[in-house]
């Protein structure tokens, strides 16, 4: 029977202890709300108060007519705000270009692998506007991040898009202080390669090309010895 004190907390332990013994199975219709009411003794409100607390987690589904039932087994929901992406993880720009080159080149194979004619225009846009522009920085910056982000849709995978935006979000205002160190010649020169291999439909030329492109950015930064702190 369950104890009087924090009875909604108790109710919650005894389903979590339910779920890991595997007494109940993900899938499954759990006990009725009557069932369970006499078998610990609380009141309905109590039930109904862990139910919707395990709904909240995805761990329980109530249908309407049919009952409970056991949808998910993952009871340790973690703090979201742990994985999001800041401004501060965006300082280090050896780190932001580091995972670029991770993610980037594999968007750059993956949207060239399903070109379309709507691709192709926004990325000739995209590049002219930064060559017309090679001398107004935040016309430039964000034309480059226009190209890099019509990549990143076109690659078709959502977790690529969401968490590049992110950081082109996070990082513009590093990106227009390190083009005013750079320059304006590399983001051309990489940024017409990128675009030819798309012309050329070769998604192999693409990837490499936009490799090439963020490991360039990180030499230049070891070179010139550029740390977090100058930005």
């Amino acid at each position: 029977m369950i104890q009087k004190t924090n009875v909604t907390e108790q109710v919650v332990a005894y389903y979590k202890q339910q779920i890991l013994s595997g007494a109940w199975k993900v899938g499954e219709k759990i006990p009725s709300e009557n069932r369970l009411c006499a078998e610990l003794g609380v009141s309905r409100p109590s039930i109904r108060s862990a139910i919707k607390e395990l709904t909240g987690i995805g761990v329980l589904e109530s249908v309407h007519g049919k009952g409970t039932f056991l949808i998910g087994d993952i009871l340790d929901v973690q703090d979201d705000t742990k994985y999001k992406i800041t401004a501060q993880d965006c300082l280090d720009m050896e780190k932001v270009l580091e995972f670029r080159r991770i993610v980037e080149p594999e968007a750059c194979y993956l949207a060239a692998v399903h070109l379309t004619d709507e691709l192709l225009e926004d990325l000739d846009v995209s590049f002219r506007t930064m060559r017309e522009n090679a001398r107004n920085s935040i016309k430039f910056i964000t034309a480059d991040l226009r190209f890099h982000r019509a990549i990143s849709k076109a690659s078709g995978n959502p977790l690529i898009e969401k968490s590049l935006n992110r950081i082109f979000d996070e990082n513009f205002k590093d990106h227009e202080k390190m083009n005013q160190i750079f320059g304006y010649q590399d983001g051309i020169y990489y940024h017409s390669m990128i675009l030819e291999a798309f012309r050329k439909e070769n998604p192999e030329r693409a990837r490499q090309i936009m490799f090439d492109h963020m490991q360039h950015g990180m030499d230049r930064l070891k070179e010139m010895d550029y740390t977090k702190e100058q930005i």
